[in-house]
Parts: C-alpha cells; sequence; structure tokens
C-alpha cells in the first residue's frame, strides 16, 4: 500500500501541515484573514485579503495600512507586511492592482486601483480613519500615489518600498503632489535604480537628484536622518540597507523598516512590537512546503491514476535509447541547459510582436511563449544536428490526455481547498501558484495550445537524447531537473555575482527579466522531475508534457498581469491590440 501511495499522501501530508503552519502565522493574535471584493470604477471589482486585528472593533478603530504589490505580483506578495502589521495591531487591506490577481480592468488603470481601494478600507467601521498608512513595493507605488492624491487629508504616512514617488509616469500618471511622511526603502542592490532614481547603482540613491529635491536636502540625503516636519506631514526618511529589489519585501530590513515607520507616524496601534519582531519567514515556510507537497501529489496521483483499469495500457518500463554518457551526451546536455538561458533576454526583447492582444492580453505571458517556441525550433533544428533524438517512444494520445488532465485536476483541487479553509496558496518568495478565476481560466485557454507544443518538443528531446538505460531513479531526476534549470542557474550567477560585487547586474539593461528568471530555477527543475518520472513509467514523453504545459499555463496565466480588456487599455497600446 506504501508502495502504491506512499507519494500520494506524502504530498497531501506536506500540503496539510503547510498550509495549517501557514494560516497559523497570518492569524497570530487572532488576525482574521477575509478574501474581500470591493468596487472599483466604471462597474470594475476589486480584489485584497482584509487582515483583521480582534482589537479592530466598530467601538474601536483601529489604525490600518494599504499595501501594494508590483507588477507582474499579487496581493499575496505583501503578506510579510500584512503580517507583521495586523499581528501589531494595525488593519491591513493587501490589494490586487488593476490588471493583476482578482481585479479587474488593465494594468494601470483607474489609479491600479488605488483610490477605490483606499476608499474601502476608509469605508470599514472597525477603521480610524485619522491613522491610515500606503505602503507599495515597486510599481505599487503607483496606486499608493493615486490613492494618496485622490484623498491628500485621507491617510498619514507613506512607505515605498523600492520604488519612487514618479513611478505612475511609466503610464502617464505623474505625481500632482507631495506625499506626506514618506520612507523610501531602497536596496543597495536595486536592480532598479536607473529607472526609479536615475542613479546606477542603488547604493548610491542618495546622490539622486529628484531624492534630494524631495528631502529638500542641498547635498547627499543622509540615510535614517528624518527630514522635515511629521507634525507637519512634511517628514522625510531614506534607508539603504544591502538587499536586492526582490529582497525588499521579503526581507527583515524590508519589512523592519515599514513596521519601524507606520508604528511611529500612527497611533492606535494595539500591540506595538520592535521592528526586528518579525513571524512572517515561517508564514513562507509553510506555504513553501505546500508547494513541495502540491508537486509531489501531482507524482502520487499520476501514479496512482496508472493502476485503474482504463489507464493501465499506459503502464510501459521506458526503453530510453541512449546506453552511455559519452561525448554526444554531454554535447546534448549541455546544450539542453545553456541555449534556452543564453536566448533568454534576446527572445524575451521581442516577445511582444506576434500576439494580437484582444486574444492574448498579458506582455509578459506573450514573451515567455516566444521564448518558449522560438527555443522549440532551437531544439528541432539542434536534433538534426546531432542527428539523434529519435528514442522508442510509445504513444496513447486519448489516455495521455485523460491522464494528464486527471492529475492536475488534482493538484488543483488541493489549492482550491485550501485556499477556502485556511486563505493560503502555494509559493516561496517569487514563486507563487495561485487559483484561476474566470477571465484568467478563459486566457490560459488560449496560452495552453502553444504552452502545450512547446513542452511536447521539449520534453521528447530532453529524454530522446538524455535517457540512459539502466540510470537509477534519483539521477535520472537529477540529470532532468539539472538540464532544464541549471543554465538559469549559471544566468542569475553572472547576473547577481557582478551587482553583489560591482552594484551593476552583468547585463544592466534587463532588471525585470533576471527577477523573471529566478522562478525559472525552481519550475523548470520541477519540469525535469515531473517529465522523467512520467516518462519511466510510461515510455512517453506525452503524458509529461502535458502535465507540464497544464501546470506552467496555470501558474503564469494566474500570476501574470493583464494588459487589455474590453472596457480598458495601456496608453499607447492601441496598436498592438489590433
Amino acid at each position: 500500500m506504501l508502495r502504491k501511495y506512499g507519494l500520494l499522501a506524502l504530498g497531501l501530508i506536506l500540503i496539510l501541515a503547510g498550509s495549517v503552519l501557514a494560516h497559523a502565522v497570518q492569524t497570530t493574535n487572532g488576525v482574521t484573514v477575509t478574501d474581500v471584493l470591493f468596487p472599483g470604477d466604471k462597474g470594475v471589482v476589486m480584489s485584497g485579503l482584509l487582515y483583521r486585528p480582534a482589537s479592530a472593533t466598530a467601538a474601536t478603530p483601529a489604525p490600518a495600512i494599504l499595501a501594494s504589490h508590483g507588477y507582474i505580483n499579487t496581493r499575496e506578495m505583501q503578506s510579510a507586511f500584512a503580517i507583521e502589521l495586523s499581528r501589531r495591531g494595525f488593519v491591513v487591506l493587501a490589494m490586487d492592482m488593476t490588471g493583476h490577481g482578482g481585479s479587474g480592468a488593465a494594468v494601470g488603470q483607474q489609479g491600479f486601483g488605488g483610490p477605490a481601494a483606499l476608499r474601502h478600507l476608509r469605508g470599514l467601521d472597525f477603521v480610524d480613519t485619522a491613522n491610515i498608512g500606503l505602503e507599495g513595493h515597486s510599481l505599487g507605488g503607483g496606486p499608493v500615489v493615486a490613492a494618496a492624491e485622490s484623498a491628500p487629508d485621507g491617510y498619514k504616512a507613506v512607505v515605498l518600498e523600492g520604488s519612487t514617488p514618479a513611478i505612475g509616469a511609466v503610464f502617464g500618471a505623474a505625481a500632482k503632489g507631495q506625499l506626506r511622511n514618506l520612507a523610501i526603502v531602497f536596496g543597495q542592490y536595486d536592480e532598479f535604480a536607473p529607472l526609479m532614481w536615475q542613479v546606477a547603482k542603488g547604493g548610491d540613491v542618495e546622490t539622486s537628484k529628484s531624492l534630494q529635491a524631495m528631502f529638500g536636502s542641498a547635498g547627499p540625503v543622509v540615510e535614517g536622518r528624518i527630514y522635515g516636519d511629521p507634525a507637519a506631514g512634511t517628514a522625510r526618511v531614506l534607508h539603504n540597507p544591502p538587499i536586492t529589489h526582490p529582497w525588499e519585501h521579503f526581507s527583515s530590513a524590508g519589512v523592519g523598516h515599514a513596521v519601524d515607520w507606520f508604528q511611529t507616524q500612527l497611533s492606535g496601534a494595539a500591540r506595538p512590537l520592535p521592528p526586528g519582531d518579525q513571524i512572517w519567514i515561517w508564514k513562507e515556510v509553510g506555504t513553501g512546503v505546500g508547494f513541495l507537497g502540491f508537486v509531489i501529489l501531482l507524482l502520487g496521483t499520476f501514479q496512482a491514476l496508472l493502476r485503474l483499469p482504463v489507464l493501465a495500457a499506459l503502464a510501459r518500463p521506458a526503453e530510453p535509447a541512449g546506453t552511455e554518457r559519452g561525448g554526444k551526451w554531454w554535447l546534448a546536455a549541455m546544450l539542453t541547459a545553456v541555449v534556452p538561458a543564453a536566448t533568454f533576454f534576446t527572445f524575451m526583447e521581442i516577445g511582444n510582436l506576434f500576439f494580437p492582444m484582444k486574444l492574448f492580453p498579458q506582455f509578459i505571458t506573450n514573451q515567455l511563449l516566444v521564448w518558449a517556441l522560438l527555443n522549440a525550433v532551437l531544439t528541432l533544428g539542434l536534433a538534426l544536428f546531432l542527428k539523434g533524438g529519435k528514442g522508442a517512444f510509445t504513444t496513447d494520445w486519448p489516455r495521455a490526455i485523460a491522464i494528464a488532465v486527471a492529475t492536475v485536476a488534482v493538484g488543483y483541487l488541493s489549492l482550491a481547498a485550501v485556499d477556502a479553509a485556511f486563505q493560503v496558496d502555494y509559493r516561496f518568495w517569487v514563486l507563487g501558484l495561485k487559483p484561476l478565476d474566470g477571465p484568467h481560466a478563459l486566457m490560459a485557454l488560449a496560452y495552453l495550445p502553444l504552452w502545450t507544443l512547446f513542452f511536447l518538443v521539449s520534453l521528447r528531446a530532453l529524454h530522446a537524447n538524455l535517457a540512459v538505460r539502466g540510470e537509477g531513479a534519483g539521477r535520472a531526476y537529477l540529470t532532468a531537473a539539472l538540464a532544464m534549470s541549471l543554465g538559469f542557474v549559471l544566468l542569475l550567477a553572472i547576473q547577481y555575482g557582478s551587482l553583489l560585487t560591482t552594484g551593476l547586474l552583468a547585463v544592466p539593461q534587463q532588471p525585470l527579466n533576471t527577477i523573471v528568471a529566478i522562478q525559472f530555477v525552481p519550475l523548470l527543475a520541477m519540469v525535469g522531475v515531473i517529465a522523467a518520472f512520467t516518462y519511466r513509467r510510461t515510455n512517453s514523453y506525452v503524458p509529461g508534457a502535458l502535465i507540464c504545459a497544464l501546470v506552467i499555463c496555470w501558474y503564469v496565466t494566474a500570476g501574470t498581469a493583464t494588459h487589455w480588456s474590453p472596457e480598458f487599455r495601456l496608453p499607447g497600446a492601441a496598436a498592438a491590440s489590433k
């Protein structure tokens, strides 16, 4: 029994244990976490997670924080701030920006959703409207600035993490006024220093002319010194910790400076604690364990389904074409690992040239698919060059499709269950898997055939070129995982090795795509393991390719920004939508 269903049981145990831990952490001190929907403008529905301390009641209203994630992220990315502030007695609304997560419209529209979110927060009877703060990371400065401008007297303090008050100018919404009591937290190794503050390195932010003007300083801004008068709303402070852009919302420094500023500038928190007293990382550990459990659940489900009579015909031992790891094998392994990473920046740059926005409304997804499909073409070309890649595969398309859909359906149901029961999903840092709502499910249907084509080509080549007869399971899984992900490990090592030693990325023009690539390491390693696991049990690349296409399509579509909707478009994007 253990041999048959052990993986399935282990996956469920890890999911349950991780979700219980994550839920316990985010509800510490009697905090309740609720999925909320609230109105935007023109019928748009906005989404958020509301963290409400037990001390926040109509009789004893509490100070509150509106928190916003950055570009191509969702509300869950602000959980570190939300957990630490709510356990101290602040109400926190972690919003989805427009065009992100469960919020409608397109990214950048309606003030990024900030005005609507602030209206909703101020309308709660358990919120002290005289003590409201605004916090945003990266592009999350957009909704913060828009909210502040929509209600100049409706908030008291602001924290911008890895952002600038002028970030909204990227979408034609430049700041018109001064933000009240502003704290800037900007990492010494922030990849976006030129965009945000017009300096080459994050460590040089104190020399930024726009920052100096904002602080009223004739020279470099002194880190940690408070400029201006908090009572008049003109206070300014800069913090420049040794962290990168994605660490600003995933580090004790980034979170601690925000907590300290709000505890200093807002009054009425029921349980003030030192800024360094932080527990949020254990929520990330819990949801990270849940993600690991999800992957194991997929493997266990696939193995269990193979025992059903209707699918048993799929079960066949693998028959690899290769017999040893010779020179040709190592060449194929090197090309499999290196080519996708080596082409990543170039192919992502041309990734929006071929997609009609009405059908494919996500810029980042479009870029990723151009990268994927062009690599599929290269894979086919390399197969001809290597004069290999044939393999003795078996194919049973109806059953392969059935087992892939059933396997992913079980995984999806597990996520839906923990979302409903514990208000958590599967994630760790920049890695995050969340449920699909209706609009995103329709987008996924459009993108799925393209992802499927990529995985059919790439995983067929993986097994044809790298599978070796008689190889043990552990070695096969490790080989596949490394072949799929090692190139991106090297790419990130080069980029961040340069950043941490010189203050600049090795390719400084690619900050966003470098951060996007961080997710590729665990995701492609997961793809390699699933591919090897399913191939060893079916002698076919098809079931694994279909499972990976479904999961990656779901993952990318649910967590990426939407840039077109029937009512809303990006400024200047009309031509791209035709």
